[in-house]
């Protein structure tokens, strides 16, 4: 995976308790922040899917010009 997907998925990550703790006081949110919670999921979707995606794509061209040396 790249670095720089890593860094988003760390925020990602991140993002899930921020929407249900106030970060600066601890306490818990009566109002949690759905939208926040369902972006960061959403997010850390795309980029493992993507990062999967991306990875596939690499091994099929590895063995392509693994199979044409033959």
């Amino acid at each position: 995976m790249d670095k720089y997907l890593l860094i988003i998925l760390g925020f990602m990550i991140v993002g899930i308790p921020i929407s249900f703790v106030y970060p600066t006081t601890g306490e818990i949110r009566e109002q949690p922040l759905i939208f926040l919670f369902y972006a960061s999921i959403a997010g850390i979707s795309i980029i493992v899917i993507y990062s999967s995606y991306k990875e596939r794509k690499e091994q099929q061209k590895a063995n392509a010009k693994r199979r044409s040396k033959k």
